[in-house]
C-alpha cells in the first residue's frame, strides 16, 4: 500500500505500569483515509493505545508518531486529532449548537463561521434544526451524534473513538454503525476505533487489529481475520468459532493439533450420509438444539469426545434433525483452520 500516506504509526511502543504491560512492543501503522479498529476484551491494550495517540498518555518506550512527526511530549490539544467518548461528554448548560461550536471557540473563530460549520456538521450526522435545544431533550443515539459533529467540526486528521456506541441499545447501535461508515467516507479522514465488539469491528472497519494482553494478535481486513484467523485466541474472538483440541480434535483430523471450524460452515445429514470429494466428515449425535428463529444451533456430540456447533438457516429444503438424532456432518476441509505445530 505505498500509495497512501501513514496517519499514525507506531515503533515498538509499550506502556507499563510497574509490572503490569499494558501495551507490549508494538508495532504497527494506520493509512491515512482508513477506518481502522483495534478490537480486543477490556485490559488487552486497545484502549491505552488510543490514549497514546490521543496524548492522554506517554510511552514507556517506543514512538507514535502522527503524519510522520514524532508525538512525544507533544501535548494533547497540539495533536491534530479528536476523540469521542461512550459517554458524549457534552456540556449541559449549552446548546447542541453551542456544543459542536465549543472547539471553534476556543480557537477563536468568527461568531458567524462558527454557526455556519456547527450548523454544517449537524447536518451532517442528520440533526439539521436541532441547534436550539439542550442535550437532556435528545435521545442517547442523538446525544452521540452531537458529539462526532463536535468533534468533526475542527477538521481534525485523525478521529480517535473510544467505544462510542457501548451505550446504546441493539437496533440504534447497530444503525448508528451504518451511519458511521457513511461519515467516514464522506468527510474522508482516518477513524481509529476502539471496541470490544467483534461485530462493530467486522462490519465497519478496513482493518482491525486484534488485541490479546498487551500485543496484537493479528492484524487484517475484516474477512481475512474471519476466514483466516492466525491464533486460537482470534478465532475465539473474532466470531464464533468450535475450538478442538487433544483427543476430540484427534478424532476430526487424526491430529491431536488444536483445530476450528466456523459453526454455519458445517452441513448436517442424515446418519451414514456420503459427503463431497473434497469434504471432511465425521458421524455424531444431537445433543440439544436451540432455535433462534431465521437459524437453529445444534449442539452435535462427537464420538470422540468434545461437541461441534452447528448454525443452520431454518429452510423447509434443510434437513432438520431433534434431539438425540444420529447425523452426518460434513465441511469443506478449506474451511477448517489448524493452529500449533
Amino acid at each position: 500500500m505505498p500509495d497512501k500516506s501513514i496517519a499514525v504509526s507506531f515503533r515498538a511502543v509499550s506502556r507499563h505500569y510497574g509490572a503490569v504491560k499494558a501495551v507490549d512492543d508494538v508495532s504497527f501503522d494506520i493509512l491515512d483515509g482508513e477506518f481502522f479498529a483495534m478490537l480486543g476484551p477490556s485490559g488487552s491494550g486497545k484502549t491505552t493505545c488510543l490514549r497514546l495517540i490521543a496524548g492522554f498518555e506517554q510511552p514507556t518506550g517506543g514512538s507514535v508518531a502522527i503524519h510522520g512527526k514524532d508525538m512525544a511530549g507533544v501535548p494533547p490539544y497540539d495533536r491534530d486529532v479528536n476523540t469521542v467518548f461512550q459517554d458524549y461528554a457534552l456540556f449541559p448548560h449549552m446548546t447542541v449548537a453551542e456544543n459542536v461550536a465549543y472547539g471553534l471557540m476556543i480557537r477563536k473563530v468568527p461568531a458567524a463561521e462558527r454557526a455556519k460549520r456547527a450548523e454544517e456538521m449537524l447536518a451532517m450526522v442528520k440533526l439539521g434544526g436541532f441547534g436550539g435545544r439542550k442535550p437532556s431533550q435528545l435521545s442517547g443515539g442523538q446525544r452521540q451524534r452531537v458529539a462526532l459533529a463536535r468533534a468533526l467540526v475542527n477538521r481534525p486528521s485523525v478521529l480517535l473513538l473510544d467505544e462510542p456506541l457501548g451505550a446504546l441499545d441493539l437496533k440504534l447501535r447497530e444503525q448508528m454503525q451504518v451511519e458511521l461508515k457513511s461519515i467516514q467516507r464522506q468527510v474522508g479522514i482516518t477513524f481509529i476505533y476502539v471496541t470490544h465488539d467483534q461485530g462493530e469491528a467486522l462490519s465497519m472497519s478496513d482493518r482491525v487489529a486484534v488485541f490479546n494482553q498487551g500485543k496484537v494478535e493479528q492484524m487484517a481486513s475484516p474477512g481475512e481475520l474471519y476466514e483466516r484467523p492466525m491464533t486460537e485466541f482470534v478465532a475465539g474472538f473474532v466470531g464464533v468459532s468450535n475450538l478442538l483440541q487433544g483427543q476430540a480434535a484427534a478424532s476430526v483430523t487424526g491430529a491431536a493439533r488444536a483445530c476450528s471450524i466456523r459453526p454455519e460452515k458445517i452441513h448436517l445429514a442424515p446418519a451414514g450420509s456420503a459427503a463431497p470429494a473434497n469434504a471432511m466428515k465425521i458421524e455424531g449425535e444431537v445433543e440439544s438444539l436451540l432455535y433462534l428463529g431465521a437459524n437453529t444451533r445444534f449442539d452435535i456430540r462427537l464420538p470422540g469426545g468434545g461437541h461441534l456447533a452447528v448454525m443452520q438457516q431454518n429452510r423447509d429444503t434443510h434437513f432438520a434433525p431433534e434431539q438425540g438424532s444420529k447425523v452426518t456432518l460434513w465441511w469443506d476441509k478449506r474451511h477448517l483452520m489448524t493452529f500449533g505445530g
